[in-house]
């Protein structure tokens, strides 16, 4: 092994010429293989009698022991791996009460011979993943679990560190505005949790310490002159990974680059993005058209724009660059919505991320548009960014040597995970049969006549005492619905990303007797809400869906908020065609049905079909445009030598 793979391992990009491609679409297709579900249980059982006898030192004594066979020999072998897996399993019911159930160890398995485990909500996937990372652990291996965000990986360090702990390995966690030496500690550890995004943007952190891909000679030299890189890198290399909400993260996030970037001393911009505001402001509504693809501006808009920068200098004589900067100030003052895409907190924008519903303090839109954001809602212009690194979700996980993941939702895009990854999804069974009810989706034409059957559901669930659980997609649409239930005397809990400090708290008693929970994305992934004693004699937790996601399997995740692990439950989706879905995606129906009360079934259920198809295939077609871009720039960067 050479000297960088020792510092920094890593694996190399896959080719992507079309007939690599073709030849990987086939080999899904023809060579699918199983995760060899009774055996990996056999093996486990195998030896529960012997160590449920152990003491606790007698316990990591073994474990201890397993170390060498498994750097040796791996832990694909089925009887390590059963034995690693027994002696977790061992672990983890005297550190938490919980031991893993029999499916459990069949996800486990299928994540250590690097599959996707598609495990349905509630099946305990947090304590799944300590099967597999301990074994890898065990093996000498530098563990990631990656989570969708902090709170996540804080939680799950916090109780599965107990686990690692009594077979005497360590665990660590990452977090946003942690500092280097406590990053670098943490990464130090055998097992660390981390969020997709931290993991990556330390990734990026490291190549500019690198200068590019750790090249064995650059290594040498910069050690033997004093330089010693490798002390100022945060990672262990990307060794093996296990990325829970596996499809929220390699696919839904993929459409979007991760860029670090740093200060410029540029501040001429400000100038600038203000008159770009000025005259944008100036364009009527035949100037420019708002579509999935983002701001188009029309010819009789760039004939106006023409007429409009003559006297505005040099600067705006280039028609590429001041259509640019011009659409660029539309998208901020017609796209971009506060409460929905950002918040204003402490005279700052803070972006709101889609998918988790939490605030990103320290991220910032590229090419000026935070900028013109901020002039837009007169708070102070921070520095234009410059960017200094830059990859993609498809580009950096596939770099790992060995990665896997775990979802209740992945099915739908098992294809696009082995094309991009080389990830097979695996579906494994229940532990209890599934009790959840579905109601009939109910359709309307204005948003009114849906707000109001929406408060007339949470009433009726609420006289009741059964526990209810209200999905919205925005912090404006949460705060809407608050408004309403104010005034209907109904007493609830707001969880968005205003109230993000009392989440933990939130979720903790969305499960009670009574409890009216309104929250956006942030209780639609990772949340486990249990129910309180007796809430099962009523039905369990109720859930409303009261607008639909962009793909369908994102709204299975919020109803896998309640009937979990054989408990009842049901839900509901309530919904309008004017909704950002059919806005967007179907503007011409929207406005059309916009106007009327409760429509028929058939016709709704068609026109939301029809609109979530057509988003995801933009999105699909977004995230293939940018792992084909990000594979050119790879291409062009390491042929000039500076890698990312």
């Amino acid at each position: 092994m050479s000297f960088a793979a020792r510092i920094y391992p890593e694996r190399e990009d896959p080719p992507s010429g079309k007939i690599e491609k073709l030849l990987t679409e086939l080999r899904y297709h023809f060579g699918r293989v199983r995760a060899g579900s009774t055996d990996i249980v056999a093996a486990v059982n195998a030896h529960q009698d012997v160590f449920r006898n152990l003491n606790d030192m007698e316990l990591r004594g073994r474990a201890t022991a397993l170390r060498p066979k498994l750097k040796r020999r791996g832990f694909d072998d089925l009887a390590l791996a059963g034995e690693a897996f027994a002696l977790v399993r061992e672990a983890a019911g005297r550190a938490t009460g919980m031991r893993h159930f029999d499916v459990q160890l069949v996800g486990a398995w299928a994540m250590l011979r690097g599959m996707i485990a598609e495990m349905s909500t509630g099946e305990g996937k947090s304590l799944t993943a300590t099967l597999a990372a301990a074994t890898a652990g065990l093996a000498g291996h530098a563990v990631h679990v990656v989570t969708v965000n902090d709170y996540l990986a804080e939680r799950d360090s916090q109780e599965m560190g107990p686990v690692y702990e009594r077979l005497g390995l360590t665990v660590g966690c990452v977090k946003q505005g942690m500092q280097p030496p406590l990053r670098q500690a943490a990464y130090a550890c055998d097992v660390t949790y981390c969020s997709n995004k931290e993991v990556a943007f330390d990734y990026l952190r490291d190549r500019l310490v690198l200068g590019g891909k750790p090249h064995p000679i650059g290594m040498r030299v910069a050690a033997l002159g004093g330089d010693d890189g490798a002390g100022r890198l945060l990672l262990r290399g990307l060794q093996f990974a296990i990325v829970d909400e596996a499809d929220s993260v390699l696919v839904d996030e993929a459409r979007t680059p991760l860029i670090l970037s740093g200060m410029s001393d540029d501040t001429a911009e400000e100038a600038l993005h203000r008159k770009a505001l000025d005259i944008a402001r100036q364009l009527g509504s035949a100037d420019y058209r708002v579509g999935e693809e983002g701001v188009e501006i029309t010819a009789a808009g760039l004939a106006r724009l023409d007429t409009l920068a003559k006297s505005l200098g040099r600067v705006w004589s280039g028609p590429r660059r001041r259509e640019q900067l011009v659409r660029q100030a539309l998208t901020a003052l017609h796209v971009f919505e506060r409460d929905k895409h950002y918040l204003v907190r402490d005279g700052k924008v803070m972006i709101i991320d889609e998918y988790t519903g939490r605030l990103m303090p320290d991220r910032a839109w590229e090419q000026g548009l935070h900028q013109l954001i901020e002039i837009k809602e007169e708070c102070e212009i921070t520095a234009r960014r410059d960017t200094l690194a830059r990859i993609s979700y498809q580009r950096f996980f596939r770099r790992y040597v060995h990665l896997s993941g775990m979802t209740g939702t992945a099915a739908e895009v098992a294809g696009e995970l082995w094309a991009v990854y080389r990830l097979r999804v695996e579906r494994i069974p229940t532990n209890r049969p599934v009790q959840r009810k579905y109601l009939p989706t109910r359709y309307f034409g204005s948003a009114e006549a849906k707000w109001r059957a929406v408060v007339q559901s949470i009433a009726a669930r609420s006289r009741t005492g059964q526990p209810v659980l209200i999905g919205t997609r925005s912090v404006a649409a949460s705060e809407k619905l608050a408004a309403l239930l104010d005034e209907a005397g109904l007493a609830y809990r707001l969880l968005n990303a205003r109230q993000d400090r009392d989440e933990a708290e939130i979720v903790a008693r969305a499960g009670e007797r009574g409890c009216i929970t309104v929250a956006t994305n942030m209780a639609g992934r990772g949340t486990d809400i249990r129910l309180a004693p007796g809430m099962t004699d009523l039905g369990g937790l109720h859930v409303v869906s009261t607008e639909l996601n962009d793909a369908a399997r994102i709204d299975r995740q919020l109803y896998g908020r309640c009937a979990r692990q054989g408990d009842p439950g049901s839900c509901e989706a309530i919904l309008a065609v004017e909704d950002d879905l059919v806005k967007t995606f179907l503007p011409l129906a929207a406005k059309a049905l916009g106007r009327f009360g409760r429509l028929p079934a058939g016709l709704g259920g068609a026109l939301f079909r029809l609109a979530q198809r057509r988003a995801e295939r933009t999105h699909s077609r977004a995230r293939r445009d940018l792992l084909d871009l990000d594979d050119y720039l790879g291409d062009i960067l390491a042929f000039s030598g500076r890698g990312e």
